[in-house]
């Protein structure tokens, strides 16, 4: 039996877990707070800092893995290197959990190293640095930690005098002990897509049908399946998501966002692991799920193929308040109506605004898809 070490118990991790014990996979769960979702389904548990490099050498060497599974920023990833040489797979690959968990990286990757098509970026490690940076970068721009997630610590900044503010936000929402932003040109986009991109031990590069979603702060709201998009700007996405993964390295999913507009695509930001925009393949929006995807390229299994089978869509279920406790969840709204799931993800409590589930809707391809998704967001709003 193959035991996996899955670094990070969020929701996201959650459902790799069910994905991994549906194929008889043994996994320990690992993260900084105890009874994370993950947790709650898999075989065992470690609480623990991911950035205690001891820390994590001693739950290794504990449970003797056979694959590690990335599913946070906050890991000391200079370790998995070595956990590497040794013939511990890493989920990608070391290469690309090291270079992917700061946008310094993988942005200079993109842009410079590979010539893909960015928005105009400057960083910055204190607020004199950033004042110039926005200046040569225009207003206005995004500031964002070099090290984050779910949207922490992003902002749009409009005029100078926000910076300062932008800059205390950005701060404050690093995660980890990288201390430094990154100025974005701010892109004017028709729209935000991910496309989910699967790269296999034994085979070709696979893609999921370009999930559309919307963002609030950086964070995900909602996000869809069928998305509009031309042939020829679906086409420069796949070769742009080839060319960086190729360049990472390894085996998994990978979610590539991207920005859509006037001109053409622009290449965002990746995430080498399940992106939390493709919850919405939870609906069987596609024949397999991101996580099931995610476990067959880990282990190196077949997959036959990748293909539509309904419209879907998703809408995340947010506290409206602070919670010491697991809330009580109101499911009956929800599940009154036809073709509609929840998904709760066990967070143990909850600050204002914290991604506490998910409502999936779907019905037929040819029906489109605004219908879907107010229907998800309005149920959604039930829920809590």
């Amino acid at each position: 039996m193959k035991k996996i070490l899955l670094l990070g118990s969020g929701e996201l991790g959650k459902e790799f877990v069910i994905a991994a014990k549906r194929a008889g996979v043994y996994v320990i769960a690992c993260d900084r707070y105890d009874n994370a979702p993950a947790m709650q389904v898999a075989d065992e548990r470690e609480v623990f800092s991911m950035l205690d490099g001891d820390a994590l050498e001693a739950v290794v060497r504990k449970h003797k893995p056979d694959i590690i599974v990335p599913e946070i920023e906050a890991i000391r990833t200079e370790k998995l290197f070595g956990f590497e040489q040794e013939g511990i797979q890493v989920v990608p690959s070391a290469r690309a959990v090291n270079y992917t968990m700061n946008r310094k990286a993988i942005r200079d990757l993109a842009s410079k190293e590979l010539g893909l098509r960015t928005a105009k970026y400057e960083y910055a490690k204190n607020y004199e640095e950033l004042d110039a940076a926005s200046a040569k970068i225009g207003f206005p721009c995004v500031i964002k930690p070099l090290m984050s997630s779910s949207g922490h610590g992003q902002s749009v900044v409009k005029e100078p005098e926000k910076l300062r503010k932008a800059f205390d936000e950005a701060m404050a929402g690093s995660r980890g002990d990288v201390k430094e932003v990154i100025v974005e040109e701010f892109i004017r986009f028709n729209s935000e897509f991910t496309l989910l991109t699967v790269t296999q031990k034994n085979g070709p590069t696979l893609f999921c049908p370009p999930i559309g979603h919307v963002q609030i702060g950086g964070d995900y709201r909602e996000s869809w399946q069928p998305y509009e998009i031309s042939e020829k700007d679906l086409k420069d996405a796949q070769q742009m998501a080839a060319k960086v993964t190729a360049a990472l390295t390894g085996a998994g999913i990978w979610g590539v966002e991207f920005f859509l507009t006037d001109t053409g695509v622009v290449f965002s930001e990746l995430s080498p692991r399940p992106h939390d925009t493709g919850m919405v393949t939870l609906s069987h929006s596609t024949n397999l799920s991101e996580f099931e995807l995610h476990l067959r390229a880990v282990l190196g299994l077949p997959i036959a193929g990748i293909h539509l089978e309904h419209a879907g869509a998703s809408a995340v279920v947010l506290a409206p308040q602070d919670y010491d406790c697991p809330p009580e969840y109101n499911l009956t709204d929800a599940l009154s109506e036809d073709r509609t799931r929840v998904r709760i993800f066990g967070k143990p409590d909850a600050h204002k605004g914290r991604r506490m589930g998910v409502v999936l809707t779907y019905g037929e391809i040819g029906e489109g898809t605004d219908v879907l998704r107010e229907r998800a967001k309005r149920l959604a709003k039930t829920v809590l």
